[in-house]
């Protein structure tokens, strides 16, 4: 284990290696490189990051992140409100506005369907879900979840909770690899599979 000449250096170092995907070489590179900035680089950030951890909110109508109570995409008079497109998480809705090859809405459930990680339906916005199919003028609910067993377990138990909805019930093409999550899918793969949906089918 290495030895740090100041306390203060390695507290940071420990603090940004518990950051997904940085290790400690890394952590302290980056504590270095701050170091050696002007200190109102360093406050900028922090700062920046205190903002957004306090002031980011769940938009009251998608569950996408949001800076207000309505997120832009909600509150976007040219987006077609008329589809809706069903995703675990706000990385999904990223990904997807990345490819430019979809202008609906977005519903975020906030994970998908795991007994193993003791996630259940009512531990997701799928009841929200279902008010806003009863509610809102959709015709159409595409399903984006990942292409894993609790994805399609999640696609399968939504497309029943859905079964009084008169529109159409489609999922994404399976462009996508098996095990993938959208957020690691390229931009023209993942546009594709929304662009090239199918009815979805219990089969």
């Amino acid at each position: 284990m290495a030895e740090y000449s100041s306390i203060l250096l390695e507290n940071a170092v420990d603090s940004l290696s518990r950051l997904p995907g940085i290790g400690k070489k890394t952590a302290l590179r980056l504590a270095l490189h701050l170091l050696g900035e002007e200190a109102t680089e360093t406050e900028q950030l922090a700062d920046s990051l205190l903002k957004m951890k306090r002031n980011i909110r769940l938009c009251e109508r998608c569950y996408n992140i949001s800076d207000t109570a309505v997120c832009s995409i909600c509150s976007n008079p040219r987006r077609d409100e008329n589809t809706l497109c069903v995703v675990a998480d706000m990385r999904d809705v990223l990904a997807i506005e990345r490819t430019a090859s979809f202008n609906g809405l977005y519903h975020v459930l906030g994970g998908v369907i795991s007994p193993i990680e003791g996630i259940s339906p009512n531990d997701l916005k799928i009841s929200q879900l279902v008010r806003r199919a009863q509610q809102e003028d959709i015709k159409e609910i595409i399903l984006a979840l990942p292409a894993t067993i609790e994805g399609d377990t999640t696609n399968f138990y939504i497309y029943r909770q859905l079964s009084d909805f008169k529109g159409k019930i489609s999922v994404i093409s399976k462009g996508i690899a098996v095990g993938d999550a959208l957020e690691y899918v390229d931009e023209v793969t993942l546009g594709r599979s929304i662009q090239n949906r199918t009815i979805f089918s219990q089969k």
